[in-house]
């Protein structure tokens, strides 16, 4: 067993302060998950049951399945060091102007969206090079701004905070991640968009669920949509905003293996994507037919109800309306289910068809692939699957 592994990662944190039957217990997951992945007759769990053992090793999951990453870069103004330090400016305590000139407003909005662009392609590296600067621009536009350009300024800055949260948590930097979507609701507060805050607090709520904050991260979603429960003929976007904070709760309440809770809030978000009949991008979020299969496969995976997993793949429209990102993770997640059922060799299909879709940037900083090709090496180790598990960082 390599020494990357979660097994590994376990051992080191338990050390000599616990025992394995003491971890277990305190985690509220069999002793039996604990001893084999610490053997490496599992190479990993479900999110739930890794959540729990972190809590009780008191680490964060980042550090357990090994996905916090730094950006090495030449450039001291790029990278997680140099997005920190635009999340933590003092400016303000010092009296002192941003340190970058202010943009107008559509040359802001051109950079925000070009960020949103990376991030739904998967390009983690990219963005850790226009963020920095991004942020401090358009902190600058919004202390320039007077009368009617204040709120779009804030909502631009919102923006740009917000994709910065969304891809620090991809880089497993949990705590700055955390920092940056609230100093995005904070933006969005000053604006006057009340979709664009609403959705903001959904990818609260995201952040609290990977934290494993599954209680919160479902009152937080489903406060929001409450906010916004259609009462009318509302527009395409409302329903947009209101369907997808339905599905963050449904997916919050799957990864607290609350199922009929999970179920009975895809079936609402189904009924809302079925009104809109299309799949949608409004406010950097995506919702419709699409997005709520894809919720439903990763509601059944994580409650670990692999066949209804696979059951509900096969529902995913043939014009499927998701970003690449997205795409990728839903086969990585159809991957988990073809593995457990023992079809191996369609989960190494759809490992293949999520690497050729989300690209080698996606690729490089998911831990879920390289877990699944962990499993499957246990039962082939034939030459595709070998290359295929070299070329993701996986020791066979």
């Amino acid at each position: 067993m390599d020494d990357t592994s979660i097994g590994v990662r376990i051992r080191r944190f338990r050390g000599k302060a616990l025992t394995q039957r003491q971890l277990a217990d305190q985690a509220g997951v069999s002793v039996d998950l604990v001893r084999k992945l610490e053997q490496g007759g599992r190479q990993t769990a479900s999110i739930a049951s890794l959540q729990k053992i972190a809590r009780a090793l008191d680490v964060d999951i980042s550090d357990l399945i090994g996905k916090r990453h730094g950006i090495p870069s030449g450039n001291p103004d790029e990278g997680i060091v140099a997005i920190r330090r635009a999340l933590t400016s003092v400016d303000d305590l010092l009296g002192e102007l941003p340190e970058e000139q202010a943009v107008s407003l559509d040359e802001g909005g051109r950079s925000v969206d070009y960020a949103w662009g990376a991030y739904w392609a998967g390009r983690y590296e990219l963005l850790t090079t226009i963020l920095p600067s991004g942020l401090t621009q358009l902190r600058a536009t919004v202390h320039a701004a007077r009368n009617g350009s204040v709120a779009p300024a804030n909502e631009l800055l919102a923006r740009m905070y917000w994709v910065t949260g969304c891809t620090l948590v991809h880089l497993g930097q949990t705590d700055p991640a955390f920092l940056a979507i609230r100093q995005a609701l904070g933006a969005a507060e000053h604006g006057n968009d009340p979709l664009l805050l609403a959705t903001i607090r959904g990818s609260v709520a995201w952040q609290l669920l990977v934290q494993g904050r599954y209680d919160e991260s479902r009152k937080v979603a489903l406060r929001a949509a409450s906010n916004l429960e259609p009462s009318g003929d509302e527009s395409q976007a409302h329903l947009s905003a209101y369907g997808s904070l339905v599905l963050q709760g449904a997916t919050a309440a799957g990864r607290a293996q609350d199922v009929p809770e999970a179920l009975s809030l895809l079936e609402t978000a189904g009924e809302v994507a079925l009104r809109i009949g299309v799949d949608r991008q409004d406010y950097e979020t995506y919702f419709g037919p699409s997005q709520v299969v894809m919720q439903t496969v990763d509601v059944n995976v994580s409650s670990e109800r692999y066949p209804e997993a696979l059951a509900a793949a096969k529902e995913m429209p043939m014009n499927i309306g998701l970003p690449q990102s997205s795409r990728a993770r839903h086969l990585a997640d159809t991957a988990v289910a073809w593995a457990r059922t023992g079809q191996y060799q369609r989960a190494l299909d759809a490992l293949l068809n999520a690497e050729r879709v989300g690209g080698k940037d996606w690729m490089k900083y998911q831990t879920l692939p390289r877990h699944v090709v962990s499993e499957l090496l246990d039962h082939d180790r034939r030459v595709p699957l070998r290359a295929f598990a070299r070329r993701i960082g996986v020791n066979d």
